[in-house]
């Protein structure tokens, strides 16, 4: 009786059983964030097909998510971010209900057709996802919990089995959708509460690395400082030294050149390009206002002027010409302010290239 509970066509102790379901949850982990999030969500990367139909498969048997959803209600959760439409904000809805509850929000907005109708447009739309994948969710996952059983035991293949299917239920959809809103550092000034939880992007496949992917959403990176590491990446760049993956985007690095010494179209670019990085900078400086026992009215002028730089990527209807005067103006204004971090900024954004 023992046996056929423990034993299945693979033999393993406790050990290797936990080494098992760490793989394959990790595979799955892999299929969503390259395959469903900088692949079909993002367009960052072109896959093989032959790569794309394999993420497609494992997912089916391993979630039962449908990729146009996935895509859809992630899309929707960029578009309308920390607002009450985003289908699972963590500002909005509080930290424990998507924290803990984070798949009940995803099924919940699956059946919201206008969410799928408005943002799943370019996923797959062949035979197979319209007649199997789509169709027969709980198939691909009854089929999964079979063969788990086979291979390793009743007892053993069950776990392993209900761990695959718990794993990214609160990983992607808790984890990354709560805490990524909620609680850790951030490289950029994002408008929204998007956080880097932790630098090493191994467990969630560089999901970790939320705000960053917040400040570049289409970028096929999400790591952007010398310390952090997305493993996605890494699998990425793999499959593309393999010819079965090509990289669309990723995020910009900012570069610097002699200081221009009147501000043009090339300089307005490269501000807004970077302007992330340009927020961050500008962030330091305001610090320095308090180091430098300077008064109120230059933190004052410090806040009012930051507002001002943040238009000039904010206002849609100004013509080029239009941005690159303001442009100007607010590089002579700062430099005529005597505050003096807000002076060495503005030479400082004088070198954005």
């Amino acid at each position: 009786m023992d046996s056929l509970l423990f034993s299945g066509v693979f033999d393993l102790p406790w050990w290797g059983h936990v080494i098992v379901a760490l793989v394959l949850t990790h595979v799955t982990i892999i299929a969503v964030t390259v395959f469903l999030h900088r692949h079909q969500a993002h367009r960052a990367l072109d896959l093989h097909p032959a790569v794309s139909h394999c993420f497609r498969l494992w997912l089916w048997l391993t979630t039962g998510m449908v990729t146009r959803e996935w895509a859809a209600i992630h899309r929707k959760h960029h578009a309308k971010v920390e607002t009450p439409e985003d289908p699972h904000s963590p500002q909005v809805l509080g930290i424990n209900r998507v924290l803990w509850g984070g798949v009940i929000l995803y099924v919940k907005e699956t059946r919201n057709r206008a969410t799928i109708e408005r943002y799943g447009h370019g996923a797959p739309d062949d035979w197979l996802e319209r007649h199997v994948y789509s169709r027969y969710l709980k198939l691909g996952l009854t089929l999964m919990g079979f063969t788990d059983v086979v291979l390793f035991g009743i007892v053993p293949g069950v776990l392993i089995f209900l761990t695959q299917i718990a794993w990214i239920p609160f990983w992607a959809a808790g984890v990354i959708n709560g805490i990524g809103h909620y609680w850790g550092y951030r490289n950029s000034s994002t408008p929204d509460a998007s956080t880097n939880i932790v630098p090493w992007g191994i467990l969630i496949g560089g999901e970790e690395l939320h705000n960053n992917h917040h400040a570049y959403t289409t970028s096929a990176r999400l790591s952007s400082r010398w310390y952090e590491f997305d493993i996605g990446w890494m699998y990425i760049r793999m499959l593309e030294a393999l010819g079965l993956a090509t990289v669309k985007r990723v995020a910009p690095v900012p570069r610097f050149a002699a200081p221009r010494l009147i501000p043009n179209l090339q300089m307005l670019q490269a501000v807004i390009t970077h302007r992330y990085d340009v927020l961050a900078k500008y962030a330091k400086s305001l610090q320095r206002i308090g180091a430098d026992g300077q008064d109120a009215h230059a933190l004052q002028t410090m806040h009012a002027m930051r507002h001002e730089l943040i238009a000039l990527w904010e206002r849609s209807t100004a013509s080029k010409e239009q941005l690159v005067r303001r442009l100007q103006d607010w590089c002579q204004r700062a430099e005529a302010s005597g505050i003096r971090p807000l002076v060495e900024f503005s030479q400082k954004l004088r070198c954005y290239a």
